[in-house]
């Protein structure tokens, strides 16, 4: 007798072992037909498995999360298929599903070029409109290594002989294509459905080891159905208008080059808008209570042994040998900032104490990994690390969590997540220390009110973490703000503050950040808004322009008037008609073009024409730096 228990806590009991597919067609019909796989006891399972002791169990349908894994798995099987039933030649390696699709590794002499992806994703089609049973099998190792090697896939072989000696070999078979896998899959790819897409082609090395052979990528993405796929390249196709690469050349913000790879070269516009934003967050920061601190960028390899950091980071650190030893361009602030705290004598009654800083850090990114702004090598932080006491957690937590939410609505992003991160397998600190750190935080999360998602084994290497994941325009998800509790450097860097028992106590490390890195922030908020800042961010905010040659003067009048205001504005009196200017401008992202002519000149107004606006209105000139002035304030810091 097996009894599964369902979701809905009902029980059916089955005289002898039942598969998935047999539980779902006992639950309905039309059940069985949506079914993909099976939750047992938590696990996902091929509905051709045989469930063999009383369970949990749940249907898992297209509807559910889960699935979206599954379908790019297969996703990524079908394409292996279609890959080898066209260009025979090719080895399959390895093809995993990732974030928003899924890719798969070939080795090929013979590059794949754009058009092949038509023709693949063609024949991925008709595999699908085969539906070809997939069906689970086990292998003796010895023998699953030579079937590869003798179909010449000496990379699944190479697989197969490196894992685990105690790992249960399992293959999956669809049609004529088999392929090493641990499952779960669907049971046919029919299954499928044709909701998917192969999106580009790029180069990876084989175990991503750069001493290995290149290996030829190709990505696609897949979903539940065409809908969601549809919204799924429509978001493509507007984060490609809204590349932050791009938008940094045409709006003439910064560029980067090859002699300083991973380093930005800010020009002035940029560097405006860079100061505007580390401005606003100065402000903010200091209203809260935070002093601002600056440390050196290089430090002795020393204090990161101490800190630990030398053991879990130096592969991605800077280092310069002198002649009294080995110093390393920090990666980050906080061994730093324990430091400055440790200068002197702290008294209970100086905690909390908030310490900023806009550091400069260094991290040995591969330079594969390099993107635009958004994956750089030398970059700054808002970093701020929070000394306290146990006690004042649960305030100094509530206070950042009201911050961070009240500067991300400022700069214009309300659909926030925030994901609990508990302790990794490699982490320094004992047990016992970590158990009080991640209680710690959870009863500070409950009583900040803050819904938390459990991201587990990801917290830092010190302590567990909150990270906050904010939403943009276009609906992706981008990981910017971090809140970790520490009790493991003060101890390691002999932090201490006299109590009010007048004894030694080690302080409570909180490490935190809004924005994290500034470079990635500005390449998120330049996608976020195509480069159409609120007036206060953006880095020209105003351009005079002139229809004829007689209103120069007047122009340079109106120039002369917002820069009095405070308001940062170009003047353009070139020999141009006002239709080009217009549209140049508009490239460059300006929100406000006050046109003048005679008429303007003789009247004492401007003529406002608003970023994307066909209309303009005319005022006064007064009244137009008047409402500019106020509109280019920006949000007040004290809140």
């Amino acid at each position: 007798m097996v009894a599964l228990t369902l979701p809905d806590g009902s029980v059916r009991k089955f005289d002898k072992p039942v598969t998935g597919a047999e539980a779902a067609a006992a639950i309905g019909p039309g059940l069985a037909k949506a079914a993909l796989v099976i939750r047992v006891d938590g696990k996902l399972m091929d509905l051709s498995r045989p469930i063999e002791r009383d369970s949990k169990i749940a249907i898992v349908t297209s509807k559910d999360p889960d699935a979206l894994g599954i379908l790019r798995h297969d996703c990524a099987h079908v394409m292996a298929e279609a890959v080898k039933e066209l260009f025979p030649e090719t080895q399959v390696t390895i093809g995993p599903a990732i974030e928003n699709g899924f890719y798969y590794d070939f080795a090929r002499d013979k590059p794949f070029v754009p058009e092949d992806l038509g023709r693949i994703e063609a024949r991925m089609k008709e595999i699908v409109k085969r539906d070809e049973k997939i069906t689970r099998e086990v292998w003796d190792r010895d023998k699953a290594v030579k079937f590869f090697k003798d179909l010449g896939e000496r990379y699944k072989a190479e697989i197969i002989r490196d894992l685990p000696e105690d790992e249960e070999i399992t293959l999956y078979r669809q049609g004529n294509f088999i392929d090493l896998c641990r499952g779960p899959h669907l049971p046919s790819t029919g299954k499928l459905g044709t909701a998917f897409k192969l999106t580009k082609l790029a180069g990876a090395y084989w175990r991503g080891d750069s001493r290995n052979e290149m290996l030829q990528r190709i990505y696609g993405t897949c979903w539940p159905d065409e809908k969601q796929l549809k919204a799924y390249l429509t978001m493509l196709e507007e984060a490609e208008k809204r590349d932050h690469r791009r938008l940094g050349r045409e709006m003439n913000l910064f560029h980067l080059q090859d002699v300083a790879a991973g380093a930005v070269f800010w020009h002035p516009k940029g560097w405006t808008l860079y100061r505007t934003l580390r401005n606003y967050v100065r402000r903010r920061i200091a209203a809260n209570g935070y002093v601002e601190v600056n440390t050196p960028q290089m430090v002795d390899r020393s204090l990161w042994e101490a800190s630990g950091h030398w053991e879990k980071f130096r592969q991605n650190m800077f280092t310069a040998e002198v002649e009294d030893g080995v110093l390393a361009l920090k990666p980050m602030n906080c061994p730093c900032h324990v430091q400055i705290f440790k200068q002197g004598i702290t008294s209970y009654r100086d905690l909390p104490i908030r310490m900023a800083e806009f550091g400069a850090c260094h991290r040995n990114e591969p330079s594969g990994a390099l993107h635009g702004l958004m994956r750089v090598r030398a970059f700054v932080q808002d970093d701020a690390h929070i000394f306290c006491t146990e006690d004042q957690i649960t305030a100094e937590t509530r206070a950042f969590c009201t911050l961070l939410s009240s500067v991300y609505k400022d700069l214009g992003f309300e659909d926030v997540t925030v994901k609990f991160s508990d302790r990794p397998p490699m982490r320094a600190g004992s047990d016992a220390t970590w158990d009080k750190a991640e209680a710690a935080l959870k009863d500070a999360t409950k009583a900040t009110g803050l819904e938390t998602q459990l991201n587990p084994g990801d917290g830092a290497f010190y302590g567990p973490k909150l990270d906050f994941v904010l939403r943009d325009a276009i609906g992706r998800d981008w990981q910017c703000g971090t809140l970790q509790v520490d009790f493991v450097l003060p101890e390691r860097l002999d932090a201490s503050y006299i109590g009010e028992d007048g004894a030694k106590h080690r302080p409570v490390m909180l490490h935190r950040a809004i924005l994290g890195s500034f470079e990635r922030f500005l390449g998120i908020l330049i996608e976020h808004y195509a480069g159409k800042f609120p007036l206060w961010l953006a880095p020209v905010q105003a351009v005079v322009a002139t229809i004829t040659s007689d209103a120069d003067d007047y122009a340079k009048k109106v120039l002369a008037a917002l820069g009095d205001a405070g308001l940062r504005a170009e003047l353009d009196v070139r020999n141009e008609k006002i239709n080009y200017k217009v549209r140049e401008h508009s490239l460059a992202k300006v929100p406000v073009m006050l046109v003048v002519g005679a008429k303007e000149a003789a009247d004492g107004t401007v003529a406002v024409r608003r970023l994307g606006g066909k209309a303009q209105e005319i005022l006064a000139l007064k009244e137009a730096v008047a409402r500019l002035m106020e509109e280019a304030a920006g949000p007040p810091a004290g809140r």
